[in-house]
């Protein structure tokens, strides 16, 4: 069964999000970041300029199946697309404030949460839908972690 993670009060979700992914990189994981269109776009821009030091490689959804295959970091607005079916990106991070289709294929997903009211309410809606169909969830609260800049 997916292993569904929290990570509420983020205070950057995006400075964040590249953090975790230098982790999982590091790590030898595959991820795949989901999120509305527009926090993707910003996402990638984001990857290829917050470290002068180390590059993340990545890609969005729509690059080549070739590029897609050897890519451990994707971009992409759902995990669903009949293209992903049998990929061997293991992690799923969410970014975006749906529940996204086809999250129970992955081994780990990890839902980022900021403070902003809007983003903790959406939040919690999705919480009770995976507490609902079983999923055991564990909880990080970073509102006190110097991690979460």
């Amino acid at each position: 069964m997916t292993e569904v993670e929290f990570h509420f009060n983020v205070g950057d979700k995006l400075a964040y999000s590249c953090r975790l992914l230098r982790k999982a990189r590091a790590g030898g994981a595959k991820v795949m970041v989901t999120a509305e269109p527009n926090l993707l776009a910003q996402l990638d821009q984001m990857l290829w300029t917050f470290s002068t030091t180390e590059f993340l490689p990545h890609c969005r959804s729509d690059a080549s199946p070739a590029t897609v295959a050897v890519t451990p970091i994707l971009l992409a607005t759902s995990p669903s697309d009949p293209a992903f079916d049998g990929s061997p990106y293991g992690v799923l991070v969410n970014l975006g404030q749906d529940i996204p289709e086809g999250f129970e294929r992955f081994e780990r997903f990890i839902e980022l949460v900021a403070s902003a009211e809007d983003d903790r309410l959406s939040a919690r809606r999705r919480w009770k839908h995976y507490k609902d169909r079983g999923y055991a969830l564990k909880k990080y609260d970073l509102s006190n972690t110097a991690d979460n800049a």
